[in-house]
C-alpha cells in the first residue's frame, strides 16, 4: 500500500478517525488497533511477509529481556549474538543470497574456473532493511545498558510494525518512539493540523517533483548508449533531486501520519544540497541511517579516538557498509566507497589544514561530486555507470536531449519550485509558506500546492525508491 494510493487515502482517514474514537479506551487496546492496521498495512504487498516481522520482532524482545535479566557477560554475548545473527539472517538470505553466489562464481571465473551454484526465486520483503535494523538497535542499546527493556508485547510489537514508518523509515531508535507507545495520547488540533501539512507536503515532493522529473531521468538512464554528456550531467542533476524528493516525501508524509496520530518521528532530512562538507551531508541526509551506522558500526570500530589511519579506515569501512545496506548491486557498494573516500579525504585534508575554500563554493562542491556518486547509485550496472562516466568526461557534447518538450519543461519548473522553497526554508525560514503567521498566506500557498499536485503531479502509482532497499 503506497502512500501515493488511492488505497492509501481510502486507509488512513479511516484509521485517523477510529483511531481517536478509541481515545478514551485503555492504551493497550488503542496500540492493539495499531497493531492491526499496521500488520494490515504490511500484509497489502504480501501476507507472507508478516512472518518475517513477526519473527524479527519475537527475537529482540525475547532477547532484550533476556538481555536485561542476565549479568554474565558471556550469556548476554549470546543473546546479543542471536539478535544479530536472526536479523542479519533474514536481511542476508532475502536481500543478498544470490548477489553473493553470483559474485562468488564471477570471481573463481576470473582464474579460469567455472563453478555452478544454485541461486534462489526470492522475494525482497518490502521494508525488511529498516525494520530488522530498529529491532536490532533495540537489542543493541539493552546489551549497552542504555535502553530497559518493555514487558508490554503488544506496545513493543506495534512499536516495530507502526505503519508510517514501516517500510522506508525513518529509522526509529526505541529510546525516542517506544516510549511513545506507553503513554497516553490526546487529540491535538495543532499538531494534528502540522501533520497534515507535511503529509502534502511530502506528497507535493513524490507526486510534482520526483515522480515528474523521473519522466525525463528514466527517458535517459534507459538508454545509455545513446545520449550525450551534457544530457547525462542534467538527466544527473535532475535524479539527485528525485532521490531526494522521493525519500525526503515518503519521510514527511510519514512524520505527518504519525504526528496526526500523536507520535513524534526523527527528522530524517534537513535540506542535505545546502551542505558545506561531506561530513555536513551525511548530517542531513537520510538522517536515521547515518546515526545508525555511526552508533553501531563506526564507533564499535574505534571511530575517531583512534589513531589517524584507523579513523580513515573505520570511515571507509562504514561507508561500504552502508552502500551494501543500499542494494545488492556492486554500484550501491562504489557508491558508498565514494562517499568513503570524500569523507576521508576531507578529513584528511581538515586535519592537514591545507585547504580553505569560500563557503558557496564548498557547497557546489559537495553537490557536483554527490552527483558524480549517484551516476553509479541510478545506473543499472556497474558498466553502464562507467560508460556515463566516460561519455560525459571525454564525449561531452553540444546538443540537450529534451525529449518531449512537455515533460522537460514541467521538470524544470518542478526544480526551480523545490529550490526556491529549499532556499527559503535553509536561509529565510520565516518566508516558509505553509508556515508563515499569516492564515491568508497559508491557505493561498496550500491551495497552490494542491491544485499543482492535481494538475502537474504524476498519479501512476509510482513505488518510492527506497522500497527497493
Amino acid at each position: 500500500m503506497l502512500f501515493n494510493s488511492v488505497d492509501f487515502g481510502l486507509f488512513f482517514p479511516v484509521v485517523f478517525v477510529i483511531y481517536w474514537l478509541l481515545a478514551n479506551r485503555e492504551l493497550k487496546s488503542r496500540n492493539a488497533f495499531l497493531l492491526v492496521v499496521s500488520y494490515i498495512f504490511y500484509g497489502w504487498w504480501d501476507w507472507r511477509f508478516l512472518a518475517l516481522i513477526a519473527f524479527s520482532s519475537l527475537v529482540d524482545y525475547a532477547v532484550g529481556m533476556a538481555l536485561y535479566q542476565e549479568k554474565e557477560k558471556a550469556r548476554r554475548n549470546v543473546y546479543l549474538g542471536l539478535s544479530i545473527v536472526c536479523n542479519i539472517g533474514l536481511l542476508g538470505f532475502f536481500k543478498y543470497y544470490n548477489f553473493f553466489a553470483d559474485s562468488f562464481v564471477d570471481a573463481f571465473s576470473l582464474f579460469g574456473k567455472h563453478i555452478h551454484v544454485n541461486t534462489l526465486r526470492v522475494i525482497l520483503p518490502v521494508g525488511i532493511s529498516f525494520y530488522t535494523f530498529q529491532t536490532m538497535s533495540y537489542s543493541l542499546d539493552i546489551y549497552r545498558n542504555t535502553l530497559k527493556p518493555t514487558k508490554d508485547l503488544v506496545a513493543f510489537l506495534a512499536f516495530v510494525s507502526f505503519f508510517p514508518q514501516l517500510v522506508a523509515g525513518p529509522i526509529e531508535r526505541a529510546s525516542n518512539l517506544l516510549p511513545q507507545f506507553l503513554e497516553k495520547r490526546n487529540f491535538d488540533e495543532a499538531k494534528a493540523s502540522e501533520g497534515f501539512k507535511l503529509i502534502i507536503w511530502g506528497l507535493f515532493m513524490k507526486t510534482a517533483v520526483a515522480d515528474r522529473l523521473d519522466l525525463y531521468v528514466s527517458a535517459v538512464y534507459g538508454n545509455v548508449d545513446h545520449h550525450n554528456g551534457v544530457t547525462f550531467m542534467v538527466a544527473t542533476i535532475f535524479f539527485a533531486i528525485q532521490i531526494y524528493c522521493d525519500f525526503a516525501g515518503y519521510s514527511l508524509i510519514a512524520i505527518g501520519c504519525a504526528k496526526t496520530l500523536g507520535f513524534e518521528l526523527m527528522t530524517n532530512f534537513k535540506r542535505p544540497y545546502f551542505a558545506h562538507s561531506f561530513k555536513d551531508f551525511w548530517s542531513r541526509w537520510h538522517i536515521s541511517l547515518s546515526t545508525w551506522f555511526k552508533d553501531y558500526v563506526y564507533i564499535p570500530l574505534g571511530g575517531s579516538k583512534t589513531s589517524r589511519g584507523r579513523t580513515y579506515a573505520n570511515l571507509f569501512t562504514t561507508f561500504v557498509l552502508s552502500g551494501l545496506w543500499h542494494g545488492a548491486n556492486w554500484t550501491f557498494i562504489i557508491w558508498g566507497a565514494l562517499h568513503g573516500l570524500f569523507q576521508t579525504v576531507e578529513k584528511a585534508l581538515q586535519n592537514a589544514r591545507i585547504i580553505r575554500v569560500p563557503r558557496s563554493f564548498a557547497i557546489l562542491l559537495v553537490f557536483a561530486l554527490t552527483c558524480l556518486a549517484w551516476i553509479l547509485f541510478r545506473a543499472a550496472t556497474v558498466q553502464d555507470a562507467f560508460s556515463i562516466l566516460n561519455v560525459i568526461f571525454l564525449h561531452p557534447g553540444h546538443s540537450l536531449y529534451t525529449g518531449d518538450l512537455g515533460i522537460f519543461s514541467f521538470s524544470l519548473m518542478a526544480v526551480l519550485l523545490l529550490g526556491l522553497a529549499e532556499w527559503a526554508a535553509e536561509y529565510r525560514p520565516d518566508w516558509t509558506l505553509l508556515n508563515h503567521r499569516s492564515y491568508a498566506v497559508r491557505l493561498v500557498s496550500t491551495s497552490f500546492m494542491i491544485l499543482y499536485m492535481i494538475g502537474l503531479g504524476v498519479f501512476d502509482g509510482s513505488q518510492f525508491i527506497y522500497f527497493q532497499f
